[in-house]
């Protein structure tokens, strides 16, 4: 019964999810913050978890035409993501970079070096909120990919009570989308390089 369960939702929620979406992002009034000097080369997106929906939105304006593969959980809420962001033109990578890390960075390599851009919750797929796994870290110093911190804040918004407090946008409200300067982590150790990552991270999100 529980798979069968699974099979209806995940027939249903993803073409809800994304409809849903749209109509939302079309409700609502837009400003961006972009900066001047995007790499033209591959580089690595990077988001909290918790400012995960309106995402594609903000990747369409600046990138319209370049392929992305999005880093996604197995779990099956990481399902539902994959399925439902297939919509707008992305391919997924399923792991985590905290659970079976070395498989899911070296298909991550992969993408970049076939011209892809990755996307990457540094906080995902559990968490702690605003931290920052190794997997980033490790993906920028092996390719030398930039990473390009991706936020959005709107002006009314229901905050759920998940471990990510998930940010859903209200509709009619104002969402201000941010996309910071890139940025590299060479020549720093794991450790500095995650604080790094997190400081920069952290000034773009007005979501704490």
């Amino acid at each position: 019964m529980k798979k069968f369960k699974r099979k209806i939702l995940l027939l249903l929620l993803p073409p809800l999810g994304a409809f849903f979406m749209r109509l939302l992002f079309w409700s609502c009034k837009k400003e961006f913050h972009l900066p001047q000097n995007l790499p033209k080369e591959p580089f690595i997106v990077a988001f909290w978890h918790g400012e995960l929906l309106m995402q594609p939105f903000l990747y369409k304006k600046i990138r319209n035409s370049h392929p992305i593969a999005v880093m996604i959980s197995e779990h099956f809420d990481g399902e539902l993501i994959a399925k439902t962001i297939k919509s707008f033109g992305f391919t997924t990578i399923r792991g985590s970079s905290r659970r079976g890390g070395a498989k899911v960075l070296i298909a991550a390599v992969k993408k970049l070096r076939q011209g892809y851009d990755i996307a990457i919750t540094p906080d995902g797929p559990k968490g702690p909120r605003l931290s920052v796994a190794s997997g980033i870290v490790a993906l920028s110093q092996k390719t030398g990919a930039k990473i390009v911190p991706f936020s959005y804040k709107a002006s009314a918004f229901w905050q759920l009570q998940s471990w990510d407090r998930f940010i859903i946008p209200k509709p009619f409200s104002t969402i201000v989308f941010r996309v910071g300067e890139p940025f590299d982590v060479a020549g720093l150790d794991e450790e500095a390089a995650k604080e790094f990552v997190k400081n920069q991270m952290l000034q773009y999100s007005k979501n704490r």
